[in-house]
């Protein structure tokens, strides 16, 4: 029977104490060694020698029993830092911070041995709970971790050290944890349209945006609204700007930007910002727009520009990469790099409404809830318009009344599995788009 939950459980290191709790400790540490050199085993199976760097904890102990099991298999294996393979045993789910001069020196051989490394729960200088790097860090080729995945497994710039991370089953039960992983299980969860739907129930999307110049970017977004299987949208545009979008849209309804408070009847969300500029009379049009209508709203791009807090009761979702979340919060785009997880919850709570920071993990954010992880596997997102899609699916799913933050999930992943049946190399905005039918059309149940 398929699993059809759209979230895995993503551990913090309080969460595993509790799921290990009542357990008996040298037998939970007997599976996790055994669980690290079955893997080691299997990965690299021409390898005749490993080592391992083991701390004094509970990691060091996984260590050493993976190392007594490789020599059980035949295999040479000892501590230090001679061997085909190198395994990581020193630091925890439990280590915050930055790693003494003596710990650092040793992660450092371990990075320059030329030799794989298969890390044990998670790379050694990786914050479980945040993803956070506070100075040496290991770079796994693989990440043996224990019970469920970590935080910090899956958050940035953690998740850049893991490599493939493989999950072992030590034996514990199931918990309920604060946040979590997206599976591609929450397309599943997307309103389709059905035989008693019109265009407008369906879902209706008004597109602000499309200054000369950048009409591209509203073009974009208009499209990605029905390629998500919405029924209707209208782009409004500044007026010169309507030759060209008509030019290009050939679904779409085109109105003046300054009708644009007489086109939000019929509609069900907003998509505000793609290419809309960034004068003061657009940001205060932005402005208006969110707090003297009541539909649900997405916001990008020049639509974020200078954005202060907001007083609207209908769901919101602001989707900024690293650089135009750090103008929200005035901080620094290094420093929402570095703490992805603390800026996106920081956000969140700031305007009161779901943040959605993008990036290859994905973070969804909302005022009093876990964040969200949307693990984006392809590459090729990383290109101009990208963003522009994501706005135009996430006002799709919005219009058909999925909640805002489930909304914005589905539309990170939706995106992902549309450019993953895309070229591997060369892939662009507009094959997100015409790929959106088939991503949406399967059924996926487990990922």
């Amino acid at each position: 029977m398929q699993d059809l939950t759209p979230f895995e459980a993503l551990y913090t290191a309080e969460e595993m104490k509790a799921a290990e709790a009542g357990h008996d400790v040298p037998t939970l540490m007997d599976r996790a060694g055994r669980a690290v050199a079955e893997e080691a085993l299997g990965r690299f199976p021409d390898a005749r020698s490993f080592a391992a760097v083991c701390g004094g904890g509970a990691n060091g102990g996984d260590g050493r029993i993976a190392l007594e099991v490789l020599r059980a298999a035949g295999r040479t294996a000892a501590e230090g830092m001679a061997g085909d393979v190198l395994i990581d045993a020193l630091f925890g789910t439990g280590f915050h911070g930055e790693p003494r001069p003596d710990a650092a020196k040793l992660i450092e051989e371990m990075n320059t041995s030329g030799v794989p490394i298969v890390a044990v729960d998670l790379p050694s200088g990786v914050d479980a709970d945040t993803g956070e790097i506070a100075g040496a860090v290991v770079r796994a080729a693989v990440t043996v971790t224990m019970h469920g995945r970590k935080v910090g497994l899956e958050v940035a710039p953690g998740r850049f050290h893991a490599g493939e991370v493989v999950v072992a089953d030590i034996g514990l039960e199931e918990r309920e944890t604060q946040h979590n992983l997206v599976t591609r299980t929450i397309l599943d969860a997307v309103p389709r349209k059905g035989s008693m739907d019109n265009k407008y129930s369906a879902g209706a999307v008004l597109a602000v945006g499309g200054s000369p110049g950048m009409t591209g970017a509203i073009c974009l977004t208009a499209s990605a609204v029905l390629r998500a299987d919405a029924g209707y949208v209208t782009v409004c545009a500044p007026r010169e700007s309507l030759p060209v979008i008509e030019s290009r849209l050939l679904e779409a309804v085109k109105r003046p930007l300054e009708d644009v408070f007489d086109a939000v009847a019929k509609h069900g969300a907003l998509a505000l910002g793609p290419g809309l500029g960034r004068d003061a009379d657009r940001q205060q049009l932005v402005r208006r727009l969110l707090e003297e209508t009541d539909l649900p709203a997405v916001v990008d791009a020049d639509g974020l520009f200078q954005l202060e807090p907001f007083e609207r009761s209908a769901p919101t979702v602001l989707t900024p990469h690293a650089g135009e979340l750090g103008r929200l919060l005035r901080r620094e785009s290094t420093w929402v790099d570095a703490h992805r997880l603390a800026a996106v919850r920081e956000a969140a709570d700031r305007f009161g409404c779901v943040c959605l920071l993008k990036g290859a993990d994905t973070l969804v954010a909302e005022p009093g809830a876990g964040v969200l992880v949307c693990p984006l596997r392809h590459p090729g997102l990383a290109t101009a318009g990208s963003g522009d899609v994501l706005t135009g699916v996430t006002a799709a799913f919005l219009s058909k009344g999925m909640e805002a933050r489930l909304a914005a999930a589905a539309a990170a992943v939706a995106c992902d599995a549309a450019a993953a049946l895309g070229p591997e190399r060369g892939l662009v905005a507009s094959d997100v788009v015409e790929l959106l039918p088939r991503a949406l059309g399967e059924r996926h149940g487990t990922v």
